[in-house]
């Protein structure tokens, strides 16, 4: 591959002030995070020793940083908690404080400054962040993560459609969880039928709409007088059970809608303004943006982020609205988008802690709660839930006590609720119809793709976490997993892989699996590929993230690309049809009769955007270095903004005279790298 690379770090200029030269303001750092969070203001803090990062140079070009200051004050600035002096280094992430103790309900403020050089001068400060230590910080808790409260956001209507005589329809553009405000202005005594729900038909609120998707109607009695009423809604038995995430009382029900419909009245009330009150976490949504070529990639790109913002609604990932408990398999999907989306972290780290605690039933997702912990700690460089959970993940996530001789695990004979035996089960995927026709049998191939998988991802914690002896061992079972699996698991007639050890059948989800978690040999990737074509779409919006993720690591772009963007039943642009605002449990009714329509687990085209098509992956932890290996596949021209800790990352690539062009403005303190699809390119540190 013939690049041409320019490095565009220009020199900075020197200003004089008061006599003494300084670096202009565009070099103070910005984007502060105080454990890990970029608004520390709006939070209590778990520890009395947190973190700090920030963002080097304000995202103007100018030098990297080799060396800091940081300072810590008491809320008044007048007593210093702490000073670092100059440390040589070019940490601007997970820099841990080394001062006195923080006091447990302190109120603090903290900025840092920069050098270019050893022997140069400072930066300016950077602007002062404030963070306060929650009073519980020394006491335990379950979930010993800094998090955010949930933030309610006023969302007007992007349609109200007066009907003479009998009220109004009121359209508010997406789906949100929250609930509706309406100002009613009346001149006499009056009783409202306000209908509000997910779904419209024939241009009002759909009254029976398939599966758990919401509807409600409340009578709304008002009297004389301007006023702003709450329309209260009833609550679902289903998901305020003792699994799932409760939320505060303060916040009353509630409920996902999009439509409203108000009834009566006559020309007794009047409607002077309808709000939804949404409920989130906290979310930047203009973090990371993105656009192709592609109209119908782009919505679905649009699809994904705002599913990942909206159903963050109970401070926890759940599983949509239909329960509301955290699952893992789910959890790591959402995590995933999330964290391809916004430089938010806090929410993941949260439910992993919750899972780990109250894990759930089925084997694979248990082993996701390995997965969740790495895709963590590559994101920040944070290895504070690697050591406080490790003993977890070896003793619970890998299932070892299931693994035979060569490496392999038996699980097949696990299920729910045996009596003595263990609360799992394997899944493969789910709901069942979605499983290709999938054989159980006691050596699963889909869990034992995962097991290679997570025995990898442990070798590597262990080596963080400086235990040798533990990242030897890891390895080596690896290395065995590896040629067990290939040895009895591959079908040479077929050319794929089978479902389980003595298995007839292939399924897509036998081979999606296998080449998502590595163990395909180059020999035999071609068939598998070639099989997984030829199956199609027949798994679920779960198992679809492993697909698009295999498809994307053999290089097939512009098959998976097709996938994302392509229509039929099991298809985003089959939900955008039917009028979603957020992703569906399932692709269809017809397939899961029971689903609800804000679901955050069928949004892997975020993820596959992001480290894929505009190619942005780490290749070390927290962002110091990326790879920027763009997959356009069939499309023309992609741009768009991947948020990192260390910064956002700005990519651009297109096609021209047959080669692959692409220009790159990546942070200072990033060290970046072009993929083997770059014909040309140009990076830029800003």
């Amino acid at each position: 591959m013939q690049t041409e690379m320019t490095n565009v770090a220009p020199e900075v200029d020197v200003k004089r002030k008061n006599g003494h030269e300084r670096l202009p303001v565009h070099c103070q750092p910005s984007g502060l995070m105080c454990d890990l969070l970029a608004f520390p203001g709006l939070a209590e803090l778990a520890t009395t020793r947190p973190t700090f990062g920030w963002i080097v140079n304000a995202g103007l070009p100018g030098p990297s940083q080799e060396a800091y200051e940081l300072l810590v004050m008491d809320a008044s600035g007048s007593r210093v908690a702490w000073v670092s002096g100059p440390v040589s280094s070019a940490q601007s992430v997970g820099v841990s404080y080394e001062g006195r103790a923080l006091k447990p309900g302190g109120s603090y403020r903290w900025r840092v400054r920069t050098w270019a050089a050893r022997d140069g001068l400072p930066s300016l400060w950077s602007e002062e962040q404030c963070f306060r230590i929650s009073p519980s910080a020394q006491t335990p808790v379950a979930e010993a993560v800094s998090h955010y409260p949930l933030q309610i956001e006023a969302v007007s209507p992007v349609l109200v459609r007066r009907i003479e005589g009998q009220g109004c329809f009121i359209d508010f553009g997406r789906q949100a969880f929250g609930w509706l405000e309406l100002e009613l202005e009346c001149v006499a005594e009056a009783s409202l039928l306000v209908r509000v729900g997910e779904a419209c038909r024939g241009g009002a609120v759909d009254r029976n709409p398939p599966g758990n998707v919401r509807y409600k109607e409340v009578n709304l009695s008002v009297t004389p007088g301007r006023r702003i009423v709450r329309v209260e809604t009833s609550p679902e038995a289903q998901n305020t059970g003792p699994k799932a995430i409760k939320l505060d009382d303060a916040l009353g029900v509630v409920l996902p809608f999009r439509y409203v419909q108000i009834e009566g009245g006559a020309h007794a009330v009047t409607l002077v303004a309808a709000t939804q009150k949404r409920v989130q976490y906290v979310f930047d949504d203009k973090a990371a943006d993105f656009s192709s070529s592609s109209r119908e990639l782009d919505r679905v790109w649009e699809l994904c982020k705002y599913t990942v913002q909206a159903t963050s609604y109970c401070g926890y990932y759940v599983d949509g609205d239909r329960e509301r408990i955290p699952y893992e398999a789910d959890a790591y999907i959402n995590q995933c988008a999330h964290y391809a989306l916004d430089r938010e972290y806090s929410l993941a780290r949260r439910t992993h802690e919750y899972l780990l605690k109250r894990p759930t039933w089925p084997t694979e997702w248990k082993q996701h709660s390995i997965l969740i912990a790495w895709t963590d700690y590559e994101a920040t460089g944070d290895d504070r839930l690697l050591r406080r959970h490790y003993e977890t993940l070896k003793r619970e996530k890998l299932l070892l006590i299931h693994a035979r001789e060569d490496g392999l695990l038996e699980t097949g004979h696990l299920s729910r609720g045996v009596p003595g035996g263990d609360d799992a089960g394997d899944i493969v995927d789910w709901p069942p119809v979605e499983r290709d026709d999938y054989d159980f049998v006691e050596v699963n191939t889909v869990v034992n793709a995962l097991h290679y998988r997570t025995l990898l991802i442990m070798a590597r914690i262990a080596g963080v976490l400086g235990l040798d002896e533990d990242q030897a061992m890891y390895a080596a079972k690896a290395g065995r997993v590896h040629a067990a699996f290939n040895a009895h698991l591959f079908d040479e007639i077929a050319g794929a892989y089978m479902d389980g050890e003595g298995s007839a059948h292939s399924s897509l989800h036998a081979n999606i699996f296998p080449l998502a978690c590595g163990l395909v040999p180059a020999e035999r990737s071609g068939r598998v590929v070639d099989f997984i074509k030829s199956r199609g779409i027949t798994c679920s919006v779960y198992a679809v993230y492993y697909m698009l993720e295999g498809l994307f690591e053999a290089r097939e772009a512009d098959y998976a690309i097709t996938l994302m963007a392509g229509r039929g039943l099991r298809s985003w642009q089959h939900m955008l049809e039917r009028g979603a605002t957020l992703t569906w449990e399932a692709w269809d009714e017809s397939l899961k009769p029971n689903l609800d329509w804000n679901h955050a687990w069928a949004t892997a085209p975020a993820t596959m955007i992001a480290r894929y098509v505009l190619g942005v992956r780490p290749l070390e932890v927290g962002y110091g270095q990326v790879l920027i290996d763009p997959q356009l596949g069939a499309l023309n021209r992609i741009v768009g903004t991947v948020p990192t800790v260390r910064g956002p990352i700005k990519v651009k690539a297109w096609k021209e005279a047959g080669r692959v062009h692409c220009e790159a403005k990546v942070p200072a303190n990033v060290r970046a790298e072009f993929g083997r699809e770059v014909s040309a390119a140009r990076l830029s540190i800003r």
